[in-house]
């Protein structure tokens, strides 16, 4: 089974449809009950289609196996009950991927003191992944965890002391710098993970879709630089589609080639480099422990340990 996180009908869209035409049982994560099931009809009304004109790959069943779990990640006590909701099915996870995301916010803090992105884009991901690994030790020999990321890493910086950006204005915050921040620290926990699951049946990706046209875009309509950045993209032909931008993510969940290996950005399909403070040890635990001591009442000492101490339950 795959659980997607996705608010928007774009690249989650694309990727939690095509992995189940494909054949698997695929849960979308997201706030709205309405949005999801317009999606998941629409997603139904496609699937004829693709039948209709008998594509190759996809699967011979009649309808598709497609369901909603409702979260709002900038709540992490909509997470928990998520979590919750999610563990007392008894479900097995095969791919959990990290999707959901907000781009260049205005500053904004949640329910939870944190900033925005860095609790949607991030830290409510880092406690998801958290809480299924132990299911995911039991769900097959081959299961993965993909964060949805982008070269928004570029123009990343990282400093623990500015983490929520609470030095800043509302008027000079750089919403650039922490959307990419946020980004960055998907990629910085997939290091982490990964040597926490050395040996184990995890691996732990992270991809850049490319420049997509899609609802993520929203924040940037009072940034005129921004719009006439994409306006240009548009123009000269490299933004994508929502399909073309979900490849690279489909082809991380389910491509057997790529069964065991971690430690790779992926874009177009393709390993790419990371940035150097991403692939810095001390960075990472930096991270890692501010994570934690965010998530504290959210993370019992056992799923510490399973992940800390990579002993199998």
């Amino acid at each position: 089974m795959h659980s997607i996180s996705a608010n928007d009908i774009g690249i989650g869209y694309e990727t939690a449809k095509w992995i189940a035409m494909m054949g698997a049982t695929v849960i979308i994560a997201c706030r709205s009950q309405e949005r999801a099931q317009n999606a998941i009809e629409r997603m139904k009304t496609e699937f004829q289609a693709e039948k209709d004109k008998h594509t190759e790959g996809i699967s011979e069943t009649d309808t598709l196996h497609v369901e909603f779990m409702q979260v709002d990640l900038a709540s992490l006590r909509s997470v928990k009950s998520f979590i919750e909701e999610f563990r007392s099915s008894g479900r097995q996870l095969h791919t959990l991927i990290c999707n959901a995301g907000i781009a260049m916010h205005p500053q904004h803090y949640t329910e939870d003191d944190n900033e925005l992105m860095f609790q949607v884009n991030y830290l409510s991901h880092f406690l998801i992944a958290a809480h299924f690994i132990p299911i995911m030790k039991k769900s097959g020999d081959d299961c993965r965890i993909i964060n949805v990321s982008s070269e928004a890493i570029k123009v990343a910086t990282f400093d623990i002391s500015t983490i929520q950006g609470k030095q800043s204005t509302p008027e000079n915050f750089d919403r650039l710098n922490y959307y990419g921040r946020s980004k960055l620290y998907q990629i910085m926990q997939m290091y982490k993970l990964n040597r926490c699951l050395q040996g184990s049946n995890i691996t732990v990706s992270s991809i850049h879709p490319g420049i997509v046209e899609t609802e993520i875009n929203r924040s940037f309509t009072d940034l005129g630089r921004w719009k006439v950045f994409f306006g240009l993209s548009k123009l000269i032909g490299v933004t994508k589609t929502p399909f073309e931008g979900a490849r690279t993510t489909i082809n991380v969940a389910v491509n057997p080639q790529l069964a065991g290996i971690r430690d790779v950005y992926y874009s177009d399909c393709k390993p790419a480099s990371t940035v150097p403070i991403a692939r810095k040890l001390e960075n990472q635990e930096a991270l890692w422990e501010y994570s934690k001591e965010r998530l504290k009442d959210y993370l019992p000492e056992e799923v510490i340990k399973e992940l800390e101490d990579n002993t199998p339950i």
